[in-house]
């Protein structure tokens, strides 16, 4: 079975940015069922830099693209 995007992008975020599973648990739980709002939230929660911020950014676009 093919990895949906949103267990491809959780695995970028652990495995790419670092991020620790409590940082992506509390960015999933504010923000309930719009999972376009993740990156947003973890960057307004101090969760990630802004660099690491274009980094998701970047990896979206690449994401959906494919």
């Amino acid at each position: 079975m093919k990895p949906t995007i949103n267990t491809q992008f959780i695995d970028f975020l652990r495995g790419e940015l670092a991020l620790p599973p409590g940082a992506i648990a509390v960015a999933c739980r504010q923000g309930g069922d719009d999972e376009t709002r993740l990156p947003m939230i973890l960057w307004q929660y101090g969760l990630v830099t802004l660099d690491q911020l274009n980094r998701i950014f970047d990896w979206l676009s690449m994401a959906g693209s494919c």
